[in-house]
């Protein structure tokens, strides 16, 4: 007669892989949360834009306040027309924050279209004045419109593609690597990226102390310099050897 597994081990195992998806859902939820807020993302054009901001309420929110909460229910998308907002996931001690986006950023309509809860939230770190459009009003109006509703649709695919493709690059590099390839990506004009530690180990799936041992390297060959919550690109050039190495 085959014996029972002892239960220790079953426990065991069973939290292991359940923290090991927990983690990766976590890692792709930001990934996701990130692509899906970023202003060179719009979906639409000028035109496009016309016609839905005749069906759109506007909306201006103070900083600390929020447009949405994770878990809530989407029923409702938003565009940026100024200000600027954090996205994160989590609360107190567990909030991550995985992306801060500004004017000309879409947010939530992924989660609107699938009728399903938001899974991240957006909080106003500026004065924001941003339109909503409301899930019951903007469908009708995108099916008397199957051009703009295309349009919508093909550029959210592109943004699934296009962080698939960015999650599979960086599993085959070295911490150092995936933290130099991020900071290239993420820079503005100016080298600058306004990124914590936390959060970066939490887009990677590393640890964070991994993430703070990969920038001591590139500060001590004065490719970066850091500060808090911010970096500064000083050799572009190097820092795309390391990520391409």
């Amino acid at each position: 007669m085959r014996l029972p597994e002892p239960p220790g081990k079953i426990v065991t195992v069973g939290t292991v892989v359940l923290d090991a998806m927990k983690q990766a859902d976590q890692q792709h939820l930001a990934w996701l949360a990130r692509s899906f807020g970023r202003r060179e993302y719009v979906p639409l054009n000028k035109p496009d834009l016309e016609v839905l901001v005749q069906a759109a309420e506007v909306l201006s929110r103070y900083p600390g306040t929020h447009l949405y909460k994770e878990g809530d229910l989407a029923t409702s998308a938003y565009l940026i027309e100024s200000g600027e907002v954090d996205i994160y996931q989590g609360e107190d001690s567990n909030r991550r924050v995985v992306s801060r986006v500004g004017p000309g950023s879409m947010l939530g309509d992924v989660a609107m279209f699938q009728n399903r809860d938001y899974r991240s939230s957006a909080q106003a770190v500026t004065r924001v004045r941003v339109f909503r459009f409301e899930r019951d009003t903007v469908l009708p109006l995108l099916a008397q419109h199957p051009a703009i509703c295309m349009r919508w649709l093909v550029a959210c695919m592109a943004q699934l593609e296009d962080t698939q493709h960015r999650v599979i690059r960086l599993m085959h590099k070295t911490v150092l690597g995936q933290v130099s390839d991020l900071l290239l990506e993420e820079g503005d004009d100016h080298g600058e990226i306004y990124l914590s530690q936390s959060t970066i180990a939490t887009l990677l799936g590393v640890s964070r102390q991994s993430v703070n041992e990969a920038l001591g390297r590139l500060k001590d060959q004065e490719v970066v310099e850091t500060g808090y919550r911010h970096i500064r690109v000083l050799n572009p050039t190097k820092l795309r050897v390391v990520a391409d190495s």
